[in-house]
């Protein structure tokens, strides 16, 4: 069975992180980016025809697949493919993914061996085994499978699609959109359709001025009886990270040995860029508890519950709690730190006090001095 995947790098944002960078090149987890939970998930699926569609920022995230080797991919027509529609685009502004598809015709249409296309968007991450997937989708005999999580609705969120299924397992109501309420299912932003199909829905939606994935093509369809929709439940951790709320919360709940080994490791192992970094050095008089520590860090201060990416500066005598400190980033020496998030190249200077609320984090951003 031959399966491409695409992977949406810009269909979400969480402001002053998101402001210069995709979604899916969001630092994770000490070492990590978003966008290699997917690409892991399709490369453990044996999927080698992967794009990427990426509407703008998306230099970092070149970066960081760069070859895409560490994924076993090959970047090449065939392979791994940076995809940029608006590049070429006449529209000005952005209306939905089905538009996204349209100008990336191209590459759907490469590959006539290809028999399905896995879709998914990179804020939602999750160690998911693709494969029981794709083979429940066949098995179905449906038109469009959508991956879903129980639990996620809560009567608060609002969630992109909500299924609600009947005693016999079939969907007896969806909404978009929908702040929804306990025993609904929340989409993973995850489907999986035939590509003669999504080319065929995505040229004749784009021509009727429809747009969106979950509105027009699978509520608008499911809704007309024109497809027949396979809805698989995952049981393992979803991270929706759709907020800087859910974004912190996630990252600090990686400290959980449990949760962090279903998320790297739970069907198979979660790869990275490889950048190789001096062992963390740890002062005599250092006090680090229950904190994700990268390599290459320098810690003489004091720090519980944190994820520190690779080389952060904790001077001596600072403090930091309930903090996400990313890359390079120097806390100087006396400082006091709780609920923030740092992004990369940040200077903190000695003395300085920051103080967020596990709600509202304080966000510092890239490069900034304070």
């Amino acid at each position: 069975m031959n399966v491409m995947g695409i992977i949406f790098a810009n269909d979400a944002s969480i402001g002053d992180l998101t402001d210069k960078r995709t979604m899916a090149s969001l630092p994770f987890g000490g070492r990590y980016r978003l966008v290699d939970f997917h690409l892991s998930n399709m490369a453990a699926a044996g999927i080698r025809h992967v794009g990427i569609i990426s509407r703008h920022s998306y230099q970092s995230l070149m970066n960081h697949i760069g070859s895409g080797e560490e994924w076993g991919l090959t970047l090449e027509e065939g392979g791994l493919e940076f995809l940029t529609p608006f590049a070429m685009s006449t529209s000005a502004s952005y209306r939905g993914k089905l538009e996204n598809l349209y100008f990336a015709m191209d590459f759907l249409e490469y590959g006539p061996e290809d028999e399905y296309v896995v879709m998914t968007d990179s804020a939602i991450i999750s160690n998911l085994d693709l494969n029981a997937v794709i083979d429940s989708h066949v098995a179905s005999g449906k038109d469009i499978t959508v991956v879903t999580k129980a639990g996620i609705a809560n009567g608060s969120k609002q969630l992109d699609l909500a299924l609600k299924l009947d005693d016999s397992g079939e969907i007896c109501d969806m909404a978009v959109d929908y702040v929804a309420p306990e025993g609904y299912l929340a989409s993973m932003d995850t489907f999986v359709l035939s590509k003669k199909l999504l080319m065929h829905k995505v040229k004749e939606f784009c021509a009727r001025n429809l747009f969106h994935m979950d509105r027009d093509l699978v509520l608008g369809s499911w809704q007309k009886g024109e497809l027949s929709v396979n809805v698989v439940q995952f049981d393992g951790v979803a991270m929706y990270n759709e907020s800087i709320e859910e974004y912190f919360r996630n990252s600090l709940a990686l400290i959980d040995k449990d949760v962090r080994h279903d998320i790297f490791h739970g069907n198979h192992n979660v790869y990275t860029k490889v950048r190789d970094r001096v062992p963390s050095y740890y002062g005599e008089e250092c006090d680090i508890e229950d904190c994700i520590v990268a390599d290459g860090c320098f810690l003489e201060g004091e720090a519980e519950n944190c994820v520190l990416f690779r080389q952060v500066t904790l001077e001596e005598g600072a403090e930091v709690e309930n903090c996400v400190i990313m890359n390079d980033c120097v806390i100087g020496a006396g400082s006091e730190l709780e609920y923030v998030i740092l992004d990369k190249n940040v200077t903190v200077r000695p003395g300085s006090k920051l103080h967020g609320t596990p709600f509202a984090p304080i966000i510092i951003k890239r490069g900034e001095t304070v």
